[in-house]
């Protein structure tokens, strides 16, 4: 049985989060980048290669030395000439390691090995055995104790996984554990078959041709799942099973559980469901959204784990998570994957985007945006923040500039980070950079100049009521203002419009607190929720989680009216005091409500703002062309 070793790159402690990227036109307007930050992962052995697996590229050669120590491999190579591997290519170099020669564990890495930057964490994907994987544990804590050490525990492996913590609470581990069976019996899948009329025999035939032919181009699965091996394999799980949950509450571990609803052989949400309440620090993905449509969650060709990890912001270089230093910039196909994602909202709404050059002339486009940072843009949420979908997409295309939101951490942990989160909602979210509001978080993404976008009104406004559509609820104290002169920051008040012409809102929290069964469940589900404004009252006090239902409507189009920059360059001073500060954030709110007003009356101006108009147009002029809209 083979294990693997791998370290997850990591970009370099002083990168800023403005990512720059070359961007290449085309007919889906996916973004084409490269990015000269991210590098390959790189793997370490534990024992010394045959002869012929050093001739394969996925093997590294270990260099022995007197103490034992193990070297990784650094090969330089660009992210525009890495290309990953497909499963065929993994199960064709893995014939080698399933030779029986009476040798130690083989450790392999099904990617090509290339740099990492020296404080890159250590992950162990675990499909091998507790002893083994705790002596390297032990012996890395050792060396970098203040490194978290990720442990990817697949099934078997996810019973390994917690069985290692439980044996070291000491140590900071980060489990991922993907279709976990600590509570499953693997004999009951073989047993209900067995009652159902087929016999033991041939159940295990079944179990172990199902598995081959997961992938008919694959012979060597026949040699791994073979009869004998499945049956040996359920017997080692049962046992493992029992191990792992007698020392459950020994694990102290951060952990993060990937569950899929179509494992054949294992109940993986029902297990999932189970472990993460008890588990202190656990969070769930049960829907891999975007990343993974497969059955099995290394079943497909699409499922990467270092996304999976990003986008559920599990990964971290030091003991605790700093959402700005420990960001890593989406890669290409990652980008592409999260904007296909959301593509069909830009198709259907067309975004309008208009920005205001020094001079104060409005243009179309983003050319009036600043090329350097820190820039803070202040705005209004529409009805559930959808204006946020095609905004971010159109900054990486058009200026290459990547806008790292201040989002509520509702999106991101329970009340105290205890609690059970299925993260899959939000992952596109974070993976693109969103960071949990906050006076910390704000200041770093301050200082390492990037590009933040802020909605003083944040959840009131998304969450608005009937009638209230435009209307703007930020709290009387300027949060923001000092903060940006503190670094110098371009403060850029934007507003967008367009929710009223897709949907209207017609069951809105007025509506559903008065119905006693709808207001149990909103009181319910605000009791895990950050309090952000504790201190607040009245209309920006903490607003009470709910969903707002809403009517669709013949998609219109949305708006967006990007004013003139703000300087805070030298104010720092000068806005200490409160009534100066105060003075510039009434100057911020009034020109988002200026842009709000600009754009609902400029829409009635605009002879494409029907969605049929634009499909007429779009027919005749091709439809990747961009439809027009009214004179700024």
């Amino acid at each position: 049985m083979a294990t693997i070793g791998v370290c997850i790159f990591s970009a370099p402690a002083d990168l800023s989060p403005v990512f720059r990227r070359h961007v290449v036109s085309a007919s889906r307007k996916l973004v084409k980048l490269r990015n000269p930050f991210l590098k390959p992962l790189a793997v370490w052995t534990e024992e010394q290669p045959s002869s012929a697996a050093t001739t394969r590229r996925n093997f590294v050669e270990k260099k022995t030395s007197s103490d034992d120590e193990e070297r990784v491999d650094d090969v330089e190579e660009s992210d525009s000439n890495y290309k990953r591997k497909s499963l065929k290519d993994y199960f064709d170099e893995a014939k080698e390691l399933i030779r029986s020669d009476g040798g130690q564990p083989r450790w392999f890495c099904p990617i090509e090995h290339g740099s990492h930057t020296p404080d890159s964490p250590l992950l162990l994907y675990l499909p091998g055995l507790v002893k083994l994987i705790e002596k390297k544990v032990k012996s890395e804590n050792s060396r970098f104790p203040k490194r978290p050490i990720y442990l990817v525990g697949d099934s078997l492996g996810a019973c390994l996984a917690l069985a290692v913590a439980a044996r070291n609470p000491h140590i900071d581990l980060a489990l991922i554990l993907a279709n976990p069976g600590p509570s499953a019996d693997p004999w009951k899948t073989v047993m209900d078959s067995v009652v159902k009329g087929l016999s033991l025999q041939s159940t295990v035939e079944e179990l172990s041709r199902n598995l081959v032919t997961l992938s008919s181009y694959l012979p060597v699965l026949a040699d791994i799942f073979s009869k004998e091996t499945l049956l040996w394999k359920l017997e080692l799980l049962k046992s493992a099973s029992a191990y792992a949950n007698a020392r459950l509450h020994a694990v102290k571990a951060q952990t993060l559980i990937l569950c899929s609803g179509k494992d054949r052989l294992l109940p993986s949400q029902e297990e999932g469901q189970r472990l993460c309440p008890a588990l202190p620090n656990c969070q769930t993905l049960f829907i891999l959204d975007f990343m993974c449509s497969s059955a099995h969650v290394w079943q497909e060709d699409g499922v990467d784990l270092v996304t999976i990890i990003k986008g559920a912001s599990f990964y971290r270089r030091g003991n605790n998570l700093d959402y700005v230093s420990d960001f890593i910039p989406p890669t290409t196909p990652e980008s592409n994957k999260a904007f296909e994602n959301i593509r069909w909202m830009s198709v259907v709404t067309s975004p309008v985007m208009l920005s205001t050059l020094e001079d104060g002339k409005i243009v179309r486009g983003l050319s009036g945006i600043p090329s350097e940072g820190p820039v803070l843009f202040v705005g209004y949420h529409n009805l559930l923040g959808f204006e946020v979908m095609p905004l971010i997409p159109q900054f990486l295309l058009e200026r290459n500039i990547l806008l790292r939101g201040m989002a509520h951490p509702m999106m991101f942990y329970k009340q105290g980070e205890g609690g059970s989160l299925d993260t899959g909602g939000y992952d596109i979210i974070r993976l693109m950079g969103a960071v949990p509001v906050s006076a910390s978080n704000f200041y770093r993404l301050m200082s390492s100049k990037s590009y933040v976008l802020l909605y003083p009104g944040g959840v009131r406004e998304a969450l608005h009521r009937k009638g209230e559509e435009y209307k703007l609820f930020w709290p009387e104290r300027s949060e923001f203002v000092r903060m940006a002169a503190r670094f110098g920051a371009k403060i850029i008040p934007f507003g967008a419009v367009g929710e009223d012409d897709i949907a209207e809102l017609v069951f809105d929290y007025n509506d559903q607190m008065k119905i006693p069964y709808l207001k149990s469940i909103i009181e319910e589900w605000s009791k895990g929720v950050i309090k952000l404004r504790a201190d607040a009252s009245g209309e920006v006090a903490n607003q009470q989680v709910h969903w707002p239902f809403s009517v669709p409507k013949v998609p219109g189009r949305f708006y967006y009216h990007f004013g003139k920059p703000i300087e805070t360059e030298g104010m720092k001073h000068e806005l200490r005091d409160r009534e100066k500060s105060h003075e510039l954030y009434l100057q911020v709110k009034s020109e988002v409500e200026k842009s709000l007003a600009y754009l609902k009356e400029k829409r009635e101006h605009d002879p494409y703002r029907e969605l049929l108009q634009r499909l007429v147009y779009q027919a005749t002029n091709g439809f990747t062309s961009e439809v027009p809209t009214f004179e700024p």
